[in-house]
């Protein structure tokens, strides 16, 4: 089993283990990586959920020891829609999953070539003092296929996207953090920690406000701003008369005076 899940209340942690190859993506821990967070998605207790890679890598892309020689890693992997709207899944895993529900990415070691894909997948990636990013694949002449010209440049911006696409080169967490491919750099051997608190931290809001305003930022995407804005309304206030209308009088009855927040 390359792949399990540690349930901790409503912080799920999906743990990918292969670390005798540095996490490297094979079908099978594909496939399982899709069911784990389909289970994510569909679980009503679960809120948020941290990908880790076991035994100090987050994932050193895919195994090319599948690919060598021919296409057939390929094989049935297209981007053909089902008769219900669903896609075959990236060579990656879920890298064409589009979840209801936050990701964050504990990278440890290397997540480079398709791992970086993944971890451009997740909504927040925590990364180690000693993790690094990278295209390693420009090397092999392995094109990204996993979202990682989409999501990259909407991320860092195409000019900053472009070099690290075209140059294939090394990313380290300073780097990252500064660029804004990472949102929190920890010592050694805390990105799990760090990644379940910052869940934790999330997890503890009205989920249905913080899951609206997660949607419509990445709806507004490409989209005009009136029409942007006109969906963030339309989005947001179902979710307002679902908790903000209860909310506002929890904070009318006192909750939340002077910035604190522990007891809400």
């Amino acid at each position: 089993m390359t792949v399990r899940i540690e349930k901790a209340g409503a912080v799920w942690t999906v743990i990918h283990s292969r670390p005798e190859a540095k996490n490297a993506m094979d079908p099978d821990s594909a496939e399982a990586l899709v069911e784990a967070f389909t289970a994510f998605n569909r679980d009503p207790e679960a809120a948020v959920a941290v990908l880790w890679g076991e035994g100090g890598a987050f994932c050193a892309g895919f195994d090319l020891k599948h690919a060598a020689g021919n296409g057939s890693a390929l094989d049935g992997l297209g981007y053909a829609e089902a008769a219900d709207g669903s896609l075959p899944r990236g060579p990656m895993g879920p890298t064409r999953l589009e979840l209801d529900k936050p990701v964050i990415a504990a990278v440890a070691g290397p997540a480079v070539a398709g791992g970086f894909e993944v971890a451009l997948w997740c909504d927040l990636r925590v990364m180690e003092e000693s993790a690094y990013f990278g295209v390693y694949c420009r090397r092999w002449g392995v094109p990204l296929v996993d979202g990682g010209t989409v999501r990259l440049p909407r991320i860092v911006g195409s000019g900053r996207a472009l070099d690290l696409i075209l140059t294939g080169r090394k990313v380290e967490a300073e780097e990252a953090l500064r660029i804004g491919l990472a949102e929190r750099v920890v010592p050694e051997g805390q990105s799990r920690l760090a990644a379940q608190a910052l869940a934790r931290e999330i997890a503890r809001f009205p989920q249905a406000c913080m899951r609206a305003d997660r949607r419509s930022a990445y709806r507004q995407e490409g989209l005009p701003l009136r029409e942007a804005m006109r969906y963030e309304w339309d989005n947001g206030v179902p979710a307002f008369l679902a908790e903000g209308a209860a909310g506002a009088a929890r904070f009318a009855s006192g909750k939340g005076r002077g910035g604190r927040f522990d007891d809400l």
